[in-house]
């Protein structure tokens, strides 16, 4: 019997064939490795077992009563994973499944995020493949996210499975014949005005879902984090203003998708379908239309041919999308109305990109001295023209 210690949990590796001739044995070997490290949260890895008995079981119940901390099992095959339901195990235990590995060479990226890079398997599937790092309870609550999204009226991708992929894991999506828009105006610019008064459409309905009653984030502790990690290259008088305008805005329950540039809203054929839902909040809708400015607008300012580099679309086309997006999502405010949002968009949009270059290094690391200075001089400039950033 292996056993290890890693983040602070024990590992305890069951193998072969435990049945009443071995058990004694295997809870010797067992007791000794827990007296060893007791309190001690334990993870029972079960990838190499192929079966146990009751009298496996049985041992397993008093290990249980043995463990201070809190007792997981992992890996279980099917055949394994059987037995625990029959038995009632898994109402005992946490037993999680072992998860199915899937190849993702030679297959089309579709989508990419901060945390993983979603590929299409086949005409019917895609998977979102996780940034090595990233843990299950990430995942799991990312696939929570969307469910609840879906529930209050959200068109979102379902999950219906999590797998590994190399040595990171993955979840996989039934999407059907789908394509995201990203995809749909760089195949079809002729019908970009379409497309993206749809887009906007869709944007729209997304901010008019209230998510009351929901745990989720607040976008607005979010961006004081934001502000605080960038504390460093943030001229104090900047920082303390921008944390002062963000907490005096009222609390607002819409969701915000919180990275809803085009390549993650996929069209079915029947209507658009929200993916990567990890950064899921909710907040003023300024806080999302924050996110097109970064994508379509403030890379490209420095580094021409971003767009084209992470999109596949001219600086036209981007230029073209985000405009359009914002004439169609203001459709009926006035001229004024449309600058002010669009200023506040902008200063928004100015403290996430410090963030994403700065902090998190996302860039040309030779863009990333001037890129500061020009956003700095951006966030004086624009600043001086609120009072407040909701929209």
């Amino acid at each position: 019997m292996d056993s290890k210690i890693c983040d602070g949990k024990l590992y305890i590796y069951l193998k072969g064939r435990i049945s009443s001739e071995n058990s004694s044995d295997m809870e010797k070997e067992a007791e000794a490795i827990i007296n060893k490290n007791p309190n001690m949260e334990t993870v029972i890895d079960v990838n190499e077992l192929i079966y146990i008995s009751s009298a496996g079981l049985r041992v397993l119940l008093r290990l249980k009563k043995e463990i201070k901390g809190d007792v997981i099992i992992v890996n279980a095959s099917p055949e394994i994973y059987d037995i625990f339901e029959v038995t009632g195990f898994s109402d005992i235990f946490d037993v999680k499944k072992k998860l199915r590995n899937i190849s993702i060479d030679g297959c089309e990226i579709i989508g990419e995020g901060a945390v993983g890079t979603v590929y299409r398997i086949d005409e019917d599937t895609i998977v979102k493949v996780y940034k090595e790092g990233i843990s299950m309870e990430e995942i799991n609550r990312e696939n929570e996210m969307a469910k609840k999204a879906f529930l209050m009226g959200i068109p979102t991708a379902i999950s219906y499975d999590v797998v590994t992929v190399g040595n990171s894991y993955g979840t996989v999506f039934e999407m059907i014949k789908a394509d995201n828009y990203n995809e749909l105006i760089r195949e079809n610019p002729e019908d970009k005005e379409r497309i993206v008064r749809e887009y906007a459409m869709f944007l729209k309905k997304i901010h008019s879902v209230d998510m009351t009653g929901t745990i989720l984030p607040d976008m607005r502790d979010i961006f004081v984090s934001f502000i605080n990690e960038i504390g460093d290259i943030l001229p104090k008088d900047l920082s303390d203003k921008l944390i002062r305008l963000i907490k005096d805005m009222p609390s607002c329950m819409r969701v915000v998708h919180g990275d809803v540039q085009m390549k993650n809203v996929m069209y079915d054929g029947k209507e658009p379908l929200l993916i990567d839902m990890d950064s899921l909040s909710v907040g003023n809708p300024v806080f999302e239309l924050q996110g097109l400015y970064i994508s379509y607008k403030l890379y490209e300012e420095d580094e021409e041919g971003n767009t084209f580099k992470f999109l596949g679309i001219t600086k036209e086309m981007a230029d073209y999308i985000y405009d359009k997006t914002m004439e169609y999502y203001f459709e009926g405010k006035s001229e004024d109305e449309k600058r002010d949002a669009e200023i506040k968009i902008r200063i928004v949009a100015y403290i996430r990109f410090l963030h994403l270059v700065a902090v998190r290094n996302i860039g040309l690391p030779s863009l990333k001295d001037i890129r500061v200075e020009h956003t700095i001089s951006h966030l004086y400039e624009n600043l001086m023209k609120v009072t407040n950033l909701q929209i």
